[in-house]
C-alpha cells in the first residue's frame, strides 16, 4: 500500500492563512493552478459574491515581491481562464496570461524582489461582439473557441447553432515585450467546443449544450500536418481531412461526406475530460468508464470507476503522472496503470475539494492540494521496505477476484482484501505463496516453503523458469544498446504471442495482440510464423504444424461482432494483414490450410464454427479491401482467395472476373481444374463458357480443352438452346456467306455435337448389362441319368 503525507500546511506560503480561508469559502469549487516552477499558487474564484470574483497569487516564502490580486465587478465580462505560457526566448521563463470573455488578455510576469508586473494588455478577438467560451495553450500559442452572435439581435439562437469558430494566435514574450501574432481561424461556422491541448494536438470536445447531431463525434486538430480528424471513438469511425484553404475549414463542408454515417451513431457520453502527459484525451463517461482517445482517433479502455452513474455536479479530477493515472471521485483517490488498466491503489481521502498540482511527471511525485494543505502520495512503505509484495502476486488475487466473481451466485462484490483474509478460496493463496517464495528466493535464498505447497512448486517449476527468463529478457530490452534492441524486441514479442496463443483468447488478450501487431509488425509476423510453424514444402506448398489448440485460438476467438468497431480485429484478420504486408503470396495457402482445419474440427453447417458465420475466404477478402492503395497484384490476390475457397459461388465469381478481364488461358485452366469438384459446378462452368463461345471467337483456340468438359446430362438440344440464347444481336440483315470472321459457324459446333450424339445415353448405361449379354442362350445343364 502507498503512503499519503502532508508536505505543506500553507505556512510556507505568503498569506498562507488567507489562502486556506479562500479555499474554504463558498459552495462552488475554486480553480487552482501551480506555476511551472512550483513556487506560486494561483486561485481563481468564480461566482462567489461576496466578495466579487477574483484571481489571487500566493508565492512561497523566500521569494519576495508584490502580490497579485485582480477582481472585477459586473458588468465587466467574466474571466475565461488562467494560462501559463513558456517564453521561447529565455529557457525556463514563463508568463501568466489572464483572459476575459470579450477577448481582453493581460500578460503578467513575476520578477524576484519586485513582484508581479503587468507586461501588456492585448485584444485577442477581432470583433467587438465576440465571446470566448473555451481556452487552452499549446506551446507559445493560444487556442480558443469563440462565439460570434448574429448581427440581428432578435434572431432565434437555436437557428444559429453554428455561430462559433475555433481560432489560434501566437503570443511571444521576448526582451522587447509581448508580440501577438496574426489571427488564424482553424474552424468556422461550427457548434460550441471545449478545446484541450496536448503538445502536438488540440482536441475539440462538444460542449454539453451542443445539438444531438453534432455531439456524436469529436475533432482533433493537427497543427503541424494542417489537418482535422473526425472521430467517433465508440463506433470506431475515424476520418481525416487536410486544411489546404479557408473554405475547407468550414464545419459543414468538413462533414459533407460523413453526415449519413455519423447520423447513425450514438451521442458521445462525456462527463469529464483531461489531456494525459502522453498526448491522449482522457474521457470519463456518466457511467464512470474511463477511456483514452489517442491522437489518431482510436479509443482504448482504461478503467471503470465505482459508484454507478455520475451526476453532472459530481466533479472528477484527472491527471497523469508518468504511466499512472490519478483520479479523484467523491473523496476517493484511484491510482491506475494507464498501460494495463490495473488499479494500483485506492485510498479514501476524506477531503471535500482536491486539485492536482504540476510536478516533474514522475510516478513517485503525485501531489495534490486540498483545503488543509498540499499532500504527496508515495508507493514506498515507511520503515522496512526490503520485502515489497511482487506485482505479480497482487495480479494473482485480482485475476482470482474476476474469476470467482463471474462464477458466483452472490450479489456481494468480492475484493482482494476479502480474498486474502477470507480463507475460502485456497487456490490463489497457494499460488501467491509459491510466487512469493520463488521471486524472493533470488534476493534472499534460504527461505523455506510450506510442505503443502512444495508439490505445487515442483509442478510449476517450468512455468516459473519461463516467467523469470521473460523478466530477464525485459530487462535486457531496457538496458540493451540501440543496435541490439530490435533483436531483443523480436524475441520478447515471440514469447508474448506464444503465451497468448496458449491461453484463453478473450477480448483483453485480443486487444493486447492488436497493440503488439500495431507496434511491432515485423516481430509479430515472425512470431506468428514460428507459433504456427509455417513453411513451404518441396513442392512449394505452404504447410503448418501448429497444434489443434493453437488453430482453435486463431479461428475460434472473439469475432468482429463481439469485439466492436474500435479498431480491434479478430486474430485471423490480424494474421491475414501480416501475410499481405510481409508474404502476400502465402495468404491463399494460409486460407486453404485454415479451411482444411475447419473441415476437420467443425461440421460444415455448424454455426459455432468460423465458417458458420462469415466464410474464411470472405474474411480474408475483407482484410484485402481495407488496404489503403489498390494495385493489380491485389486483383490477382482476390482471384486466388476466391479460388482457394473451392466454394461454387466463389469459383464462379472468379471465373466471371477472369472472363471480364479476357484472360482466356486462365479461364480454361480454372475450368479444367474446378469442373472436377462436383457435377453441378461442372455444369455451371461449362454453360458459362458455352455462352461466351456463342458470343465471340476468343475461345476458339481452346475448344479441344473445353469440349471434354461437357457434362454427361447435356443433350444436343440443350447445347443448341444455350447457343441460340446467347448469340449476339446484329443490327444488319443476315447475309449468306458473310466475310465477317466473328460469326459462329456449324463447323465450330460440329465436334461438340458429334461427341454428345455418339456418347451413350444414360438409359443405355442403365441397361448396359442386359445389352452386353451373349447372343445365344447358355448351354443346357447335363441330364441326370
Amino acid at each position: 500500500a502507498g503512503m499519503l503525507q502532508q508536505v505543506s500546511d500553507f505556512s510556507d506560503f505568503s498569506r498562507g492563512h488567507w489562502l486556506q480561508e479562500l479555499l474554504c469559502q463558498g459552495e462552488e469549487p475554486s480553480h487552482v493552478l501551480s506555476s511551472p516552477d512550483g513556487q506560486h499558487l494561483l486561485v481563481l474564484q468564480k461566482s462567489r459574491p461576496p466578495p466579487s470574483p477574483r484571481v489571487m497569487a500566493f508565492q512561497r516564502h523566500g521569494i519576495s515581491g508584490a502580490d497579485l490580486e485582480r477582481n472585477w465587478q459586473p458588468p465587466q465580462p467574466a474571466l475565461v481562464g488562467l494560462l501559463f505560457l513558456q517564453s521561447p526566448v529565455t529557457l525556463g521563463s514563463w508568463v501568466l496570461t489572464i483572459v476575459w470573455e470579450r477577448g481582453r488578455a493581460e500578460v503578467w510576469h513575476f520578477v524576484v524582489a519586485v513582484g508581479w508586473q503587468l507586461l501588456q494588455t492585448l485584444e485577442l478577438c477581432q470583433g467587438a461582439r465576440a465571446r470566448i467560451v473555451s481556452l487552452c495553450s499549446q506551446g507559445a500559442s493560444l487556442v480558443w473557441c469563440e462565439e460570434r452572435p448574429p448581427l440581428d439581435a432578435h434572431s432565434d439562437m437555436s437557428k444559429c447553432a453554428f455561430r462559433f469558430c475555433v481560432c489560434t494566435r501566437a503570443l511571444e514574450v521576448g526582451e522587447e515585450g509581448v508580440r501577438l501574432g496574426t489571427l488564424r481561424i482553424v474552424l468556422h461556422n461550427s457548434p460550441e467546443y471545449q478545446v484541450l491541448a496536448s503538445p502536438q494536438h488540440v482536441f475539440l470536445v462538444p460542449a454539453a449544450t451542443s445539438f444531438a447531431t453534432t455531439s456524436k463525434f469529436l475533432l482533433i486538430w493537427h497543427p503541424e500536418k494542417a489537418k482535422l480528424t473526425i472521430a467517433a471513438p465508440s463506433a470506431g469511425f475515424v476520418h481525416s481531412k487536410a486544411l489546404r484553404s479557408s473554405s475547407e475549414s468550414d464545419f459543414r463542408k468538413l462533414l459533407l461526406g460523413s453526415v449519413g454515417l455519423l447520423s447513425g451513431f450514438a451521442p458521445l457520453d462525456v462527463h469529464s475530460c483531461a489531456v494525459s502527459n502522453s498526448g491522449g484525451l482522457l474521457l470519463v463517461s456518466t457511467k464512470g468508464v474511463v477511456n483514452m482517445v489517442e491522437p489518431d482517433g482510436t479509443q482504448r479502455h482504461i478503467f471503470d470507476l465505482e459508484g454507478g452513474p455520475l451526476a453532472q455536479g459530481n466533479p472528477v479530477q484527472l491527471k497523469t503522472f508518468g504511466r499512472i493515472l490519478a483520479c479523484v471521485l467523491a473523496g476517493v483517490l484511484y491510482l491506475i496503470d494507464q498501460n494495463s488498466g490495473r488499479l494500483m491503489e485506492k485510498k479514501i481521502l476524506g477531503m471535500k475539494e482536491v486539485h492536482f498540482l504540476e510536478s516533474s511527471g514522475e510516478e513517485d511525485s503525485i501531489q495534490f492540494l486540498s483545503q488543509t494543505g498540499i499532500y504527496s502520495f508515495s508507493f514506498s512503505k515507511p520503515g522496512d521496505s526490503s520485502r515489497p509484495e511482487p506485482c505479480l502476486v497482487e495480479m494473482v488475487f485480482e485475476e482470482a477476484c474476476r474469476y470467482y466473481q463471474r462464477r458466483s451466485l452472490s450479489s456481494s462484490k468480492l475484493t482482494v482484501e476479502k480474498l486474502k483474509k477470507g480463507g475460502v478460496f485456497q487456490a490463489p493463496v497457494a499460488l501467491a505463496a509459491v510466487l512469493q517464495h520463488s521471486l524472493c528466493q533470488k534476493q534472499k535464498p534460504g527461505r523455506s516453503l510450506q510442505d503443502t505447497y512444495t508439490k505445487l512448486l515442483s509442478t510449476m517449476n517450468l512455468e516459473l523458469q519461463s516467467y523469470m527468463s521473460l523478466e530477464v529478457l525485459k530487462s535486457c530490452v531496457v538496458h540493451a544498446p540501440e543496435s541490439e534492441v530490435e533483436s531483443y524486441c523480436e524475441e520478447l514479442v515471440e514469447q508474448e504471442v506464444s503465451r497468448i496463443l496458449h491461453s484463453d483468447m478473450d477480448k483483453d488478450n485480443l486487444t493486447y495482440l492488436n497493440s503488439i501487431f500495431a507496434s511491432f509488425p515485423k516481430a509479430a509476423w515472425k512470431a506468428t510464423r514460428s507459433c504456427l510453424q509455417l513453411q513451404q514444402n518441396g513442392d512449394g506448398l505452404l504447410v503448418a504444424r501448429a497444434t489443434p489448440e493453437v488453430w482453435k485460438k486463431v479461428l475460434g476467438g472473439p469475432q468482429q461482432e463481439e469485439v466492436g468497431q474500435n479498431g480491434v480485429v479478430p486474430l485471423f484478420e490480424l494474421i491475414c494483414a501480416s501475410f499481405l504486408r510481409f508474404k502476400p503470396k502465402w495468404l491463399p495457402g494460409f486460407v486453404e490450410l485454415t479451411q482444411q482445419y475447419v473441415s476437420i474440427s467443425w461440421a460444415y453447417s455448424s454455426k459455432e464454427g468460423p465458417e458458420g458465420r462469415v466464410p474464411l475466404y470472405k474474411r480474408a477478402l475483407g482484410v484485402l479491401a481495407r488496404k489503403n492503395k489498390h494495385s493489380e497484384a491485389d486483383d490477382e490476390m482476390e482471384l486466388e482467395l476466391l479460388l482457394c475457397s473451392k466454394r461454387p459461388k466463389a469459383v464462379l465469381q472468379a471465373l466471371h472476373s477472369l472472363i471480364r478481364l479476357k484472360r482466356w488461358q486462365r479461364v480454361v485452366e480454372v475450368a479444367e481444374k474446378f469442373s472436377k469438384l462436383s457435377p453441378l459446378l461442372n455444369k455451371e462452368i461449362f454453360t458459362t463458357l458455352l455462352a461466351e463461345f456463342a458470343q465471340h471467337r476468343e475461345l476458339d483456340t481452346y475448344l479441344d480443352m473445353l469440349w471434354p468438359l461437357c457434362p454427361a446430362e447435356l443433350t444436343a438440344s440443350d447445347i443448341l438452346t444455350v447457343v441460340l440464347q446467347h448469340l449476339p444481336h446484329s443490327q444488319d440483315e443476315p447475309v449468306p456467306f458473310s466475310n465477317d470472321g466473328n460469326q459462329l459457324t456449324v463447323g465450330l459446333l460440329k465436334p461438340l455435337l458429334q461427341r454428345v450424339v455418339q456418347r451413350p445415353c444414360v438409359q443405355d448405361e442403365m441397361y448396359s448389362d442386359a445389352l452386353q449379354s451373349p447372343t445365344f442362350p447358355p448351354p443346357a445343364p447335363p441330364r441326370e441319368h
